[in-house]
């Protein structure tokens, strides 16, 4: 073992805790059984099957309000992989459950036995047709497919809320839709084929022309049985009628019986069935969509109306006129919603009865939008709105920016208002439509029924489609409590089918909760079809059972999950996942939503059972040391959850009094550090790569892989010892050299000025002299010891480079510019925390700009591009994201190149100062899928604006980056 190996209980939460009855057991504390694991490594290979405990941990919960732990989590990365694991199961005699983004809000993406993950391993689109089509697969979110289409003016029917995380895979098997989708553009109606895997392992590509008759050479029983129910459903007249009528509104409860109507071959009928089947007929391997006109001509407008009901009944105007979006908010969501950025501060005074209207046009041209607005204004004239608060301005807007705020607070409806749901409290989403015309009645009636069972729910939705969420939370852990979720529920159903004739579940799908009341809505005649479909399909009941059809009439009150009281800054999440396509380490070891439901089931345990051990003995390595701590899901989280800031708090728990000694005496002494490392840099680049790699190998082994580095062959050489000469007098702002650029020089392949060189020959070019104050050594962002969790070395720096700022600036008269992202947001945000009262007031006077700020708006209007070369691709930093300039790095390298590739992959490398040379194996894992499609093609220039990024990019691709601003110092240079 390592020497200073930290302890796994300095972690062991503190609190006092009661036992909660969904604790995983003590039986289940040292993960799979042994018999399992083994079979299933020797017939997939070890790497592919996760069987500690912490790996079922993390994946027993997803978005919805149940838990249940899997025996085995096995990460499949082909169709062999797949049908093997089918295989086993039939042989065995156990269930699969097939687990993608684990968005979904009803329990499908849980499983008891076996669970796997068709994520990791199943992301790519290809662009078919100039974007008419596409070919996407599974584990593939709905963002990145139309990020994939944007260029070609198209984008996918489906559009739910959590594109940002959901996957096609999920949003197929749910037959997800989303604000415009409506019945006319869900997949159901836009998906040209699919590939899919039966329970049996037979393999079907519905675009195949031969794939009815391979079909039925394979599976002759499952092609017999669909058509035998097809005739049966062709000949119950009455039967095909309710069908149609079924849906003719939004409906995602149970199987898709029209499938049998709109098919006429076996696979075209399971075409149909696949989608909103919730794994349970198969494995959807790829899919093919037809995709619609990205029109970009777009007129908005937030109303806002006294009550619910008053908004509703607007609707149908709206719809007339020829709006693709008309979503409603109640009062609760929108006071919830104030907690997301951007969304005005005063829609917390809003009464509770007021209500909003989010209604959109969009045209494929001007001329289309002005006629979309003319009606829209047609259809205000004769409404009774009101402008409860001062934000309010009742009227539509082409803003970009003010559209993407709306959208922003419409799309946060679940996260928002369940992130400010009581501590300790269950969250559950229910979906439902009614006919559009019976929406206000609808609106009244479900007010009514909350208010009579105890519950103030807030309600939102699709209400051009007569689709309305609502969100309940409850104590799982209280019997009582429970007792009146299920009491609710029984009612609500019976008013949304008997009184409305409506779906229970209209995007959703069936799930876990509405499971027991499918045949309350579709009647038993055409609930039979259904068990007999799936018998037909899955004879041996092999995938996902107890998802869609379940005869215990309490099955939805099995599994409800507890959510304990975690650490102040993770405990509103509700486990949604949005969190989880930005973080660096999500195909490493755990993402941020993991990390909050492993700490959540120490909670639940008894302290010091076995279970909060072996949680505690993993928690260490999976989700402390290889977080990033770039927190960017801060940035996608809706309710700004920063859980890179709360693995920071953990390691600083981990730190011995005397590691927090030794850094707090280097942050004092830091002139003599930074001199150090250089002459530290400079004598290894004479020793050479081989020899420190071995040694550095060596220490790592002996103390601890988290504290020594790992020798780097990408590392550069040393910075120069001094640096350029400027003056103050005739400076218009101050530059502040970061001390990773004063340390490390520019890249072995680069020819010219060192980056503190070319900042100021390029501001003297552009007429705006800059001044390097003499006693910048010593001083730092502090983002060293705050991201290690050094807290006093931490609140050392902070201070420090506050005070000497506010001196170099004469009290924050000139900005300060700063040439490394990371170190700009340090100083402009990161280090307010650790400041003194005092300190804080001079940071307030303070203007910090990011180098890439001030070349593109300052110094780039006043420069003339002499030269350029043909491409370049550009690597956009997590500090980026979070100071907002992602934008002028592509503009700075637009002047140096001809050709500016954004990889639609880009996203956090993780190198995170040095957490890149601790842990390789997190910025390989980060970078994998953005290295793919930089090192596809060739390129001139490879960019970025921040050294140690550069690095962990070069070692990523292969390629030498550098920064944007070196490549534009040698542009304009005369």
């Amino acid at each position: 073992m390592p020497l200073l190996e930290p302890n796994p209980q300095a972690l062991r939460p503190g609190t006092k805790r009661s036992p909660a009855p969904d604790r995983v057991p003590e039986l289940q504390s040292r993960g799979t059984s042994r018999r399992l694991r083994e079979e299933l490594a020797e017939l997939l290979g070890p790497e592919k099957v996760l069987s500690d405990l912490s790996d079922l941990v993390r994946y027993a919960s997803d978005a919805s309000p149940y838990r249940f732990v899997p025996r085995v989590v096995v990460v499949a990365e082909d169709i062999d992989d797949i049908s093997a694991v089918l295989s086993y199961a039939h042989g065995k005699g156990r269930e699969v459950v097939f687990r993608a983004a684990g968005t979904s809000l009803n329990g499908q993406a849980q499983g008891e036995d076996i669970l796997v993950d068709v994520r990791r391993h199943w992301v790519g689109v290809e662009v078919l047709d100039g974007g008419a089509r596409a070919r996407i697969r599974p584990g593939t979110t709905v963002v990145r497919a139309n990020a994939a289409l944007a260029p070609h003016g198209r984008v996918l029917g489906p559009d739910p809320a959590s594109a940002i995380a959901c996957t096609l895979g999920g949003v197929v098997a749910n037959n997800a839709s989303g604000m415009t989708a409506g019945t006319t553009r869900n997949s159901y109606r836009t998906l040209a084929s699919l590939t899919f895997v039966l329970p049996s392992g037979t393999v079907v590509d519905t675009a195949d022309p031969a794939a009815d008759e391979e079909l039925a050479r394979a599976e002759p029983r499952l092609c017999a049985g669909l058509l035998a129910l097809k005739a049966e459903i062709e000949a119950d007249a009455e039967l095909t009628a309710r069908i149609r009528a079924k849906y003719a509104i939004k409906n995602t409860n149970g199987y898709r019986l029209d499938a049998f109507l709109d098919g006429s071959t076996p696979v075209q009928i399971l075409r149909g069935l696949m989608v909103g089947s919730e794994g349970t007929f198969g494995f959807i391997a790829e899919t093919v969509f037809d995709t619609l006109p990205l029109d970009r001509e777009v007129s908005t407008a937030l109303l806002f109306f006294p009550s619910l009901p008053a908004a509703a009944a607007a609707v149908p105007l709206f719809n007339e006129a020829g709006a693709l979006a008309v979503e409603l908010m109640d009062g609760n969501t929108l006071r919830a919603s104030v907690s997301v950025a951007g969304v005005p501060a005063d829609w917390t005074e809003l009464p509770k009865e007021t209500a909003a209207l989010l209604v959109e046009f969009r045209a494929p041209d001007a001329a289309a939008r002005e006629a979309y607005e003319r009606a829209a204004e047609t259809v205000l004239a004769g409404l009774d709105l009101v402008a409860p608060v001062a934000s309010v301005e009742n009227a539509f807007t082409r803003d970009p920016k003010t559209i993407n705020g709306y959208w922003k607070a419409r799309k946060a409806f679940v996260t928002a208002v369940g992130g400010s749901r009581p501590s300790g409290t269950t969250l559950i989403t229910e979906d439902f439509a009614v006919p559009p015309d019976r929406l206000a009645e609808a609106c009244t009636e479900l007010l009514d029924l909350q208010s009579r069972h105890g519950f103030d729910a807030a309600v939102a939705g699709h209400a051009a489609h007569g689709n309305l969420h609502f969100l309940l939370a409850f104590d799982a852990g209280d019997r009582s409590d429970v007792e009146r979720y299920a009491a609710f529920m029984d009612e609500f159903c019976k008013l949304t089918v008997e009184r409305f004739d409506g779906s229970l579940k209209a995007e959703h799908a069936t799930g876990r909760n509405i499971a027991p009341f499918l045949e309350l809505e579709w009647g038993t005649t055409a609930t039979e079809l259904m068990w007999r479909t799936k018998e037909v399909i899955d004879p041996d009941g092999v995938l996902a059972p107890r998802i869609v059809l379940d005869r215990d009439p309490q099955a939805h009150l099995r599994g409800l999950k507890t959510i304990p009281k975690v650490e102040l800054i993770a405990d509103p999440c509700i486990e949604c996942g949005f969190c989880e396509p930005t973080c660096p380490s999500h195909d490493l070891t755990t993402t941020p939503r993991q990390r909050i439901v492993l700490r959540r089931e120490m909670m639940r345990q008894p302290d010091g059972s076995p279970v909060e051990a072996r949680l505690l003995e993993a928690y260490g390595y999976d989700a402390v040391d290889t977080c990033a701590g770039d927190s960017t899901c801060k940035l996608a989280c809706p309710v700004g959850i920063d859980t890179g800031a709360l693995m920071k708090d953990f390691r600083h728990q981990r730190h011995s009094p005397r590691e927090e000694r030794i850094a707090a005496l280097a942050a004092k002494n830091f002139r003599a550090v930074e001199a150090s490392a250089r002459l530290a840099v400079a004598a290894a680049d004479r020793i050479g790569d081989r020899v420190l790699e071995r040694v550095t190998g060596a220490a790592r082994k002996a103390v601890r892989p988290d504290l020594v580095p790992e020798w780097l062959p990408e590392i550069p050489g040393p910075a120069a010892r001094r640096l350029p000469r400027t003056h103050r007098p005739a400076a218009v702002a101050v530059y502040y050299p970061a001390c990773v650029n004063r340390i490390f020089g520019a890249p072995d392949t680069h020819d010219g000025p060192s980056l503190p060189e070319a900042v100021v020959a390029l501001s003297a070019r552009a007429g705006k002299p800059v001044w390097i104050p003499d006693d910048v050594a010593g001083t730092c962002c502090a983002t060293i010891w705050h991201s290690k969790g050094y807290r006093l070395g931490n609140e050392i720096m902070a201070n420090r480079i506050v005070e000497a700022a506010w001196g170099w600036t004469a009290g924050g008269k000139l900005p300060l510019v700063v040439d490394a992202s990371s170190c700009a947001l340090g100083i402009a945000d990161e280090v307010v925390p650790y400041l003194t009262d005092d300190n804080r007031e001079l940071h307030a006077e303070l203007t910090v700009l990011d180098s890439l700020v001030w070349a593109a708006d300052e110094l780039l209007p006043r420069l003339e591009v002499r030269r350029r070369v043909t491409s370049a691709v550009v690597h956009p930093t997590c500090s980026m994201r979070h100071l907002g300039d992602e934008e002028q790095l592509t503009r700075l390298a637009e002047a140096c190149a001809e050709e500016v590739v954004v990889p639609t992959d880009a996203g956090c490398c993780a190198f995170a100062g040095d957490r890149g040379m601790l842990h390789p194996e997190l910025t390989a894992s980060a970078t994998a899928r953005e290295a793919a499609e930089v090192t596809a093609r060739p390129f001139d220039a490879y960019l970025s604006a921040n050294r140690m990024c550069e690095i962990g990019m070069d070692r990523a691709t292969g390629r030498s980056y550098q920064s944007v601003l070196l490549a534009l110092e040698h542009a304009t240079r005369p």
